[in-house]
């Protein structure tokens, strides 16, 4: 799901004149903000010499300078490779990232085409999807440093009885709301039933992840725009890093084919993620693992409440009837799911 550590930003009028200076990019005509996405802050320019995209990167989890100049050289590399991206402009200094006021900006090429979410796609059409994931992975492993990988495994699980004391928690803070509205008991319905299936399987809990490498770390609708039928480009490498790949596969999987109801489209899913297993080289074998560990992860996961109800933040509300709904039919359908990734 789409996730991030910042509160609900408000309009923040970028300083145009101090960024764009650095840039043969003309100036500027039209600046307006782009609203999909929960992640930094982004805006559609139209200057003398064309259109772009600015990308303030906001989000503190990922806004070092490093970090950023990092993506960049990634997205660099990619595009040379021929995968679909769309690598930052060089400034007049020969860098990529302007840094104004202590805030870290990028400056992009305008890609002109729209989001589609797996509804909207074909069989063959997911076929090619998976198969741009699987490709993905493949290039990464080609141009990002291997002895850059973290040594250390993934971390275990969620602790089942931690997940149990939150439940506890927004338990009480879903009956102190008031006035007690429609979510309110979606939220309190959903937590009973998490927590006498959650019980029913703690002892499924996973072990330590398998193999990892480099993942874009946040592949999902908004992130990949399409020109027609096809993907035009991958955007927002924010959480590029060193993660279980099969994981990454999964995760979007359940992302892009997940039904307005909380069921997975499994036709589709089993159409990417034969191509994934094939372009990624991964075996049934790591998708299997990563079905599970995926499954458990979304059992003892309550993201979207802790923003609605901790943080006052409900942005991510339209997310939790599927997402809540998604948890239970997975845990019912455990083997039809686990078969359509690695059949």
């Amino acid at each position: 799901m789409l996730r991030s550590s910042v509160p609900p930003p408000a309009f923040h009028a970028p300083p145009l004149s101090a960024v764009l200076r650095r840039y043969p990019a003309g100036t500027v005509l039209t600046c307006e903000p782009v609203e999909q996405g929960l992640l930094n802050r982004g805006y559609r320019l139209r200057t003398t010499r064309g259109r772009y995209f600015l990308k303030h990167h906001f989000d503190p989890e990922t806004a070092d300078p490093a970090a950023i100049v990092r993506q960049h050289q990634a997205t660099q590399r990619l595009a040379g490779l021929g995968v679909p991206v769309a690598p930052p402009l060089t400034g007049s200094d020969g860098r990529t990232v302007t840094v104004v006021g202590g805030h870290a900006y990028a400056l992009h090429p305008w890609i002109e085409g729209r989001h589609r979410h797996g509804g909207q796609l074909s069989r063959e059409q997911c076929r090619r999807l998976g198969a741009l994931l699987g490709i993905v992975h493949a290039c990464l492993e080609q141009v990002m440093p291997a002895d850059a990988r973290m040594p250390a495994r993934p971390a275990d699980g969620a602790d089942p009885a931690d997940t149990f004391a939150l439940i506890e928690d927004l338990l009480a803070l879903v009956r102190r709301h008031r006035p007690s509205d429609a979510f309110d008991e979606l939220a309190g319905h959903r937590l009973l039933e998490r927590r006498a299936l959650l019980a029913q399987h703690a002892h499924r809990r996973p072990e330590r992840g398998g193999s990892v490498g480099w993942v874009h770390g946040d592949f999902h609708p908004f992130n990949l725009l399409y020109r027609g039928g096809e993907p035009a480009a991958i955007v927002d490498w924010d959480r590029l890093g060193v993660q279980p790949r099969a994981e990454e596969a999964v995760r979007a999987a359940v992302i892009f084919f997940v039904r307005p109801v909380g069921t997975l489209d499994l036709t589709k899913v089993r159409a990417y993620a034969r191509a994934y297993r094939r372009s990624a080289g991964a075996t049934s074998q790591e998708l299997a693992a990563a079905v599970h560990r995926v499954w458990w992860e979304r059992l003892n996961d309550f993201w979207i409440l802790r923003w609605h109800y901790e943080r006052g933040d409900t942005r991510a509300d339209p997310q939790f009837p599927a997402a809540s709904a998604l948890a239970v039919w997975w845990t019912r359908k455990y083997e039809a799911v686990c078969e359509a990734f690695t059949g």
